[in-house]
C-alpha cells in the first residue's frame, strides 16, 4: 500500500482548496510578522519605562525629570510625564498672564484635574501605540478556522463528487478528504498562535497600564509635594 504523497495532492486540489490554504499561509505570515513586531516594542517600552521609572524615583527636580523624558522616547510613562509637565507650565503661565502667580493656592482651590486630563490624554496615546495591531491577532485567530472549515467541507464534497461518479474504492475518496484534513490543520495551525500571542500581549499591556496609572499618581504627589516646599519657602 503506498502512502499519500501530501504535497502532490495539494498541487492535485482544486482551486477553491488552493485559494482557501494561500489565504491561510498569508494570514499565518501576517500573524507572525506582527507576533514579532509587537514582542520587540513591547520589550523596548518595557525596559525605557523601568529605565524611567528609576530615574523618576532617583530625582527630585521636576526639570531634571522632564530632560529625561524627552530624550527617553520609547517611555509611555515620560509621554505622560511629559503631557502633565507641558499642563503644568501652561498652568503657571496663564496664572502669571493673570496676575494670580500663587500656584498652591490655584490647586488648592480647582483642584489637580486639569493635570490628571493632560495625563489621561497622554495614557490614551500610549494605549493606540500599544493596541496597535494586536486587535488584529485576535481577528486572524477567530477566523482562520472557519476558513479552514471551508476548506475542509469544499474538499469532502469533491471526496463525495468522486463516489457518485462511480469510484467506491478508498483511493478515489483518499485525496479529497487529504486536502480536507491538511485545511483543517493549516487553519489551526495559523490560529493558535495569533490566540496564544493575543492573550500574552493583551496581559503584558494590561500590565503596563496599571504602572502608568501608579505613575500617574506618583507624578501628582511629586507637583504637590513641590508645590507645598515652595509654600514653605
Amino acid at each position: 500500500m503506498h502512502g499519500l504523497n501530501i504535497w502532490q495532492i495539494l498541487w492535485d486540489s482544486g482551486l477553491v482548496v488552493k485559494s482557501v490554504l494561500l489565504l491561510l499561509l498569508l494570514s499565518s505570515v501576517m500573524s507572525w510578522t506582527i507576533i514579532w513586531q509587537k514582542y520587540k516594542e513591547l520589550k523596548i517600552l518595557t525596559s525605557a519605562n523601568e529605565k524611567f521609572l528609576d530615574f523618576f524615583r532617583k530625582s527630585n527636580s521636576i526639570t531634571d525629570i522632564h530632560k529625561e523624558a524627552t530624550e527617553n522616547q520609547e517611555s509611555t510613562m515620560s509621554l505622560i510625564f511629559k503631557k502633565g509637565f507641558e499642563e503644568l507650565n501652561k498652568t503657571i503661565e496663564k496664572l502669571n498672564q493673570a496676575g494670580k502667580g500663587n500656584l498652591s493656592q490655584h490647586f488648592s482651590t480647582h483642584g489637580f484635574q486639569s493635570l490628571e486630563r493632560a495625563m489621561k490624554a497622554g495614557f490614551n496615546s500610549a494605549n493606540e501605540k500599544m493596541d496597535l495591531r494586536v486587535s488584529l491577532l485576535a481577528t486572524i485567530g477567530s477566523i482562520t478556522p472557519f476558513i479552514g472549515l471551508f476548506g475542509t467541507v469544499w474538499g469532502i464534497i469533491d471526496a463525495f463528487s468522486g463516489l457518485s461518479q462511480g469510484g467506491g474504492s478508498i483511493e478515489a475518496v483518499a485525496p479529497g478528504i487529504a486536502e480536507a484534513l491538511v485545511a483543517t490543520a493549516i487553519g489551526l495551525a495559523a490560529a493558535i498562535p495569533a490566540v496564544i500571542f493575543y492573550n500574552l500581549f493583551n496581559n503584558q499591556i494590561l500590565r503596563i497600564n496599571s504602572q502608568m496609572e501608579s505613575f500617574s499618581q506618583d507624578f501628582l504627589n511629586l507637583i504637590e509635594r513641590t508645590i507645598l516646599i515652595k509654600k514653605d519657602q
